[in-house]
């Protein structure tokens, strides 16, 4: 467990160390790494798991990325929320006791930066208490600059990998890993709460891209990573390849939260989606939050970017109680808090 102490204690893996890891996993080790990490965010965050009210209020995007089931070729049954829906969902998971409201949405060309911007002041002016966090995609840096000013705390923007050639794979040539890259940079600059993160087991995804992003999350060092298996969609050109791997999404989580111990780090929907337990083993691997779903029912069937996606049971906002039961039976703690990012004083974070 050489390396994986190393890890913990802040070096940087080579791409052969790193290779090693990877590569030579086995139960026996995943174990122990699951314990470490658990011990490390039990260390920064203590027992705390922190829930995002999730609303997917737009399932319109200008892009045709080649896995997302809501891409601009796939025949989905598109809807846009009012901002008063988007208002009514926020106050709903108020009083559920959510402290942070997700906004997340295709590229739609339909919320332009004053729609978006009066948004935000609109939610943040109802809410001034609560977090708000944005996941609408690639902008300029002056429109996140008018989010950030006009209340916008996080901003998650997944590069999805940051393998090149991988990449290109994955996306139409419109689209291009630097501009990718050079979004999440403008987001850091700006003092945005950052969130980057990778599928798990997309088509042509190798050992080689796995140690890619491990390095790049090491060297960028975000404050939100999200991790989740591929799980294909019918509708794209993705629709008969194989799922990513549970187990290993979850060895990717811990590594990650070694590497990365103050991270905030989710059990994401597709973990959930993928296996009965998800969650719980996410939050098992190093997790701590958790992201329930506050859109209207009416359109969570709509928002589908894989199949089978789950917004039921301990995936739906108004089932809060059920996920609180669950969490406290592996001896964690659903907080009402809004559950920023932590630092560590002496930690290399």
């Amino acid at each position: 467990m050489g390396l994986i102490d190393a890890l913990e204690q802040g070096a940087k893996l080579t791409r052969e160390e790193w290779r090693h890891v990877l590569t030579k996993r086995n139960k026996e080790i995943a174990d122990v790494v699951f314990q470490k990490a658990s011990a490390v965010r039990d260390h920064v965050y203590g027992k705390k798991i922190y829930i995002r009210g999730l609303i997917e209020f737009t399932n319109y995007c200008k892009n045709d990325c080649y896995y997302c089931g809501i891409r601009r070729s796939a025949g989905a049954s598109r809807y846009r929320l009012s901002k008063e829906e988007i208002l009514s969902c926020c106050e709903s998971g108020y009083a559920y006791g959510f402290r942070t409201f997700v906004l997340q949405g295709g590229e739609d060309p339909y919320f332009t930066e004053d729609r978006m911007e009066d948004l935000i002041r609109a939610v943040k002016s109802e809410f001034p208490d609560c977090a708000l966090t944005l996941s609408v995609g690639e902008k300029s840096e002056k429109a996140y600059r008018k989010f950030r000013e006009a209340g916008a705390d996080r901003y998650l923007l997944r590069h999805e990998t940051a393998n090149r050639e991988h990449y290109k794979r994955l996306h139409p040539s419109a689209q291009t890993l630097e501009h990718r890259m050079s979004c999440l940079a403008a987001l850091k600059r700006l003092g945005f709460q950052t969130g980057a993160g990778f599928m798990v087991g997309s088509p042509y995804q190798t050992t080689e891209c796995f140690i890619d992003d491990l390095q790049f999350l090491q060297e960028f060092r975000p404050e939100m990573v999200g991790i989740g298996p591929f799980i294909p969609h019918h509708d794209t050109p993705f629709a008969g390849e194989e799922a990513g791997s549970v187990e290993l999404t979850l060895y990717l989580l811990a590594l990650v939260r070694l590497m990365l111990p103050c991270v905030l780090l989710p059990a994401t929907t597709a973990l959930g989606t993928a296996s009965e337990n998800g969650t719980m083993k996410g939050i098992l691997a190093g997790a701590n939050v958790v992201m329930p779903n506050l859109s209207p029912q009416n359109v969570r069937g709509k928002y589908l970017l894989y199949d089978n996606k789950r917004n039921t049971g301990l995936e739906a906002g108004e089932s809060l109680a059920l996920l609180k039961e669950a969490v406290s039976t592996i001896g964690y703690e659903v907080v009402t808090d809004r559950g920023d990012y932590q630092s560590l004083k002496g930690k290399k974070n």
